[in-house]
């Protein structure tokens, strides 16, 4: 029976993140903030407006998927994402986009942390949870094939115009709906019966300081994912100044979610064979060289290095969120993967807008040294006690 469980939720956690990544717009999403007027600055912002509605929300509905359910968490979301992309498509300034970014960021709120806490407690109903990292990066690939196939189609859709994706793209994030309506819930230990804001509280103290492990864990963690969001809003002003058309725009961002993909899939095996340290320094090596080599060339060699980039981001997001997973209680771990994205967020939110002023007034070339010094910092702080600690283990 557990085993049937499972298997449902892997296909239907399957779809929800096709649905959530099957991305249409991201392809062209720079080039439809320029037609509208906005600065890099703008751009930048408005993600931060995003990035800080996740940041509030994170932890809250978190902590809601642990004692409400995680299909009903991940039921709204979805429901929120479409209605997003929704007022997406009827939008066409700075405020009106906050209004649906604003919906969306909720929407995300409610799924991130729930779907990876729903993946592991499957696995552990079934006894198979030291296979979480396989079937993590399984349904991770997923989302970047999903999201190479809407790079291309997403490109080919802008050559009628830059909003016709974001029609189809509400489409697409309907289909998540019935998809969350499939998941049934695994036996959850721990599960809290009086739900209050002093347990928030506690688990966000927990990580904070009481738990020395699960902070640097948590801690490097959220850096290294906040230096894969800023790549990927870099990425594109990159290549608009390489002159590529924006059909050619689909096909790489197809070629850079497939290596991500790739990558997923083939992290488990990574890290068995080079072991934990060696698999987090690669993957850590890969992604802050690239900001430094990417902010010297401005030529198609750079494409090797953004495949690079997303390469490291690939081994990167299924290991550490297997990290976080076995050191933490199955009762909270929705929340506190909730935390780990609060962190993601909120360093966002103080650099984003950073990075995009430095674009507009020093150049693209001087605001991709910049970050890649600040990532570097950053990394290297929580890396060395990601291992003092031997963090990854319990």
């Amino acid at each position: 029976m557990e085993h049937f469980l499972f298997k449902r939720n892997l296909i239907a956690l399957v779809l929800v993140k096709v649905a959530k990544w099957m991305n249409l717009v991201m392809p062209v999403i720079v080039l439809f903030y320029k037609s509208n007027g906005m600065s890099m600055q703008e751009i930048f912002t408005l993600q931060a407006v995003y990035s800080a509605t996740l940041m509030f929300l994170e932890i809250p509905t978190g902590y809601f998927a642990d004692f409400a359910g995680r299909r009903n968490s991940i039921l709204a979301g979805s429901f929120l994402g479409f209605t997003g992309y929704l007022v997406y498509s009827f939008s066409s300034g700075f405020y009106e986009f906050v209004v649906a970014e604003t919906i969306l960021g909720l929407g995300m709120s409610l799924v991130s942390g729930a779907d990876s806490a729903m993946l592991y407690d499957s696995l552990l109903a079934s006894g198979k949870q030291e296979s979480y990292t396989r079937y993590e990066g399984r349904i991770t690939s997923s989302g970047n094939f999903a999201e190479a196939l809407a790079g291309i189609a997403g490109g080919l859709l802008a050559l009628l115009s830059l909003r016709t994706p974001f029609y189809f793209q509400a489409g697409i994030a309907f289909l998540a709906i019935p998809a969350a309506l499939a998941l049934r819930e695994p036996p959850v230990h721990g599960r809290i019966e009086k739900p209050g804001y002093r347990d928030i509280i506690r688990v966000v103290r927990m990580v904070a300081g009481g738990d020395r492990k699960l902070f640097w864990n948590t801690v490097f963690s959220a850096v290294t994912g906040t230096s894969t969001l800023a790549m990927a809003w870099f990425a594109q002003p990159w290549l608009i100044n390489t002159g590529l058309s924006v059909s050619v725009f689909g096909l790489v961002w197809a070629l850079l979610n497939l290596t991500v993909g790739l990558a997923a899939i083939c992290a488990w095996k990574i890290e068995l064979f080079a072991g934990v340290r060696k698999t987090v320094l690669l993957f850590t090596g890969m992604l802050l060289i690239s900001w430094f080599l990417l902010s010297f060339t401005s030529g198609l060699e750079g494409i090797i290095i953004l495949v690079a980039f997303y390469l490291g981001r690939g081994i990167a997001t299924p290991t550490l969120r297997n990290y976080i997973n076995i050191i933490t209680a199955s009762g909270i771990r929705a929340t506190v993967l909730s935390v780990r994205n609060f962190m993601i967020r909120g360093l966002f939110v103080l650099l984003g807008p950073l990075f995009g002023r430095l674009t507009d007034v020093y150049g693209l070339s001087f605001a991709l040294q910049a970050a890649g010094l600040i990532f570097t910092l950053l990394c290297g702080i929580s890396l060395f006690f990601f291992l003092k600690y031997r963090t990854y283990e319990v």
